[in-house]
């Protein structure tokens, strides 16, 4: 137990820093600093919401594409934490000696079609459906999102699936390309596009669904699989293993699944 007028201080220091007031000698604790491929906005945002109130280690939070991010980090971004939605992103920064080791797999990413809310066309049911149908369907629209397939992953993913349903240069003159994921949904929820392919994890965030009608899920077997995979930098900070070990627990993989990352 502190002496009164010890514990007294210490208090009145916490509250001076809380209120944004300098404390001469106090070193407030820094955020863990995470950069993370957008399809992970809602899911990691709730991780990291749980990590701090369990340890009290705030999180600095930083969504973009892995190609964009992956590029900063060389260029000398500060951060700890990279987790990137194509592996190949993290194996080529360890080639390059900007972290430790390989790091860990969190997850495996999937791409779907999205529509906005009271859209009035039909999302195919299967593979056979979409083959068949779904150019006729797409005919009338204006505009078809998908995040730039030359930095991110997800975009790559939904090209190459276009690709594979003989739509990719029907659509070419009807494309937006968001900067990431998270940007080209918006395209659709917001209207601004008729149609997009989103990743999966953001279809089944509340927040996204609210906005848009239905997805359709994209058969894996149309694109190469989105392995992501996370890694702690050479100048990540130590507090930043906690929330890297933590992202790697049974019930941080248990929310990532609810959000359509399979292991």
């Amino acid at each position: 137990m502190y002496p009164p007028m010890t514990r007294r201080i210490c208090l009145q220091t916490l509250a001076a820093w809380a209120a944004g007031i300098a404390v001469p000698g106090f070193t407030a604790p820094q955020p863990v600093r995470v950069a993370a491929a957008s399809d992970l906005k809602f899911a990691l945002t709730a991780l990291c919401q749980n990590f701090t109130q369990a340890t009290g280690q705030a999180v600095d939070l930083q969504f973009g594409s892995s190609g964009n991010l992956a590029r900063q980090i060389t260029q000398g971004l500060p951060l700890d934490i990279f987790m990137s939605a194509d592996e190949a992103l993290v194996f080529s920064l360890f080639d390059g000696g900007l972290t430790p080791d390989k790091g860990a797999l969190y997850g495996t990413g999937r791409i779907a079609l999205i529509l906005p809310k009271n859209s009035a066309l039909q999302l195919p049911k299967n593979e056979s459906e979409a083959r068949s149908g779904l150019a006729n369907q797409l005919q009338p629209i204006r505009k078809f999102a998908i995040a730039n397939p030359e930095h991110a992953p997800y975009g790559r993913a939904a090209k190459e699936a276009l690709q594979n349903l003989g739509l990719w240069e029907p659509l070419q003159a009807k494309l937006v390309l968001g900067d990431n994921i998270s940007q080209a949904t918006q395209f659709v929820t917001s209207g601004a596009a008729q149609a997009g392919i989103t990743a999966l994890s953001l279809a089944l965030a509340p927040e996204v669904a609210q906005q848009s009608g239905n997805y359709w899920l994209i058969p894996a077997n149309l694109h190469a699989p989105l392995k992501q995979r996370m890694v702690l930098l050479k100048s990540a900070q130590p507090s930043a293993k906690a929330l890297f070990e933590y992202l790697q627990t049974p019930a941080a993989k248990a929310l990532l699944a609810k959000y359509g990352f399979s292991a």
